[in-house]
């Protein structure tokens, strides 16, 4: 059973505290950048799927605090940055993440414009999903748009990678809207203790999902 405050539960509360995707205004991104990260992140987690989808629980949002943040422009890059690196190496490109989508972004909607005559945030659905899949199995080059190191592939694992982040990290950090995402599945979040639960086996998890910051869904 979740808190209650007034009639209204801490995570309706949570969610009205949190900005509104209509009314948030990007740190990092620009207008075009933003409409095209809000454009990949919702075919990557769409609303109609069994639990709520990327822009209901904010990730677009998670990932431009990232990215403004520390974490999206101190990284360790010092070479030597092997051409081909097995997946075991981790990060092997000499771009902080700040600079992999302003170049990336900017090399996908180019090719958008040669093929589809149109930015990537404006296309068709059907047509986004199928841009995307050309990005993961790297069949957008992005050496025909000036670029010779950053790959189509690479910048959609960091995509991937940070809208995975954003829908199921802890709300602090500006994704999860009202911890949507935990309460989809499951996840009693950042309470301190279980005790009491040690020896109840097979007994479903009754308590909502407590915030680091002590929002209760």
């Amino acid at each position: 059973m979740g808190v209650t405050v007034k009639g209204l539960s801490a995570a309706a509360a949570a969610e009205m505290i949190a900005p509104g995707l209509d009314t948030y205004a990007p740190t990092f991104f620009s207008p075009g950048e933003w409409a095209f990260v809000l454009a990949a992140t919702d075919r990557l987690i769409p609303a109609e799927g069994r639990g709520p989808g990327a822009l209901e629980t904010n990730v677009p949002v998670f990932i431009d605090q990232q990215l403004a943040s520390d974490l999206g422009s101190e990284i360790y890059l010092e070479g030597p940055f092997p051409a081909n690196p097995p997946p075991t190496m981790g990060y092997q490109i000499p771009f902080t993440p700040q600079q992999i989508y302003r170049t990336a972004i900017k090399a996908v909607n180019a090719w958008c414009q040669e093929k589809h005559r149109d930015n990537f945030a404006v296309l068709d659905a059907p047509v986004q999903n199928d841009v995307l899949k050309k990005l993961q199995s790297g069949e957008v080059d992005f050496r025909a748009y000036g670029e010779d190191i950053l790959k189509s592939k690479q910048f959609f694992g960091e995509l991937l990678g940070h809208t995975k982040q954003g829908y199921l990290a802890d709300p602090i950090y500006g994704g999860n809207k009202g911890m949507k995402a935990w309460i989809a599945i499951g996840f009693p979040g950042a309470r301190a203790s279980y005790v009491e639960w040690v020896t109840q086996h097979n007994v479903k998890y009754p308590l909502g999902p407590v915030s680091v910051s002590g929002q209760r869904g």
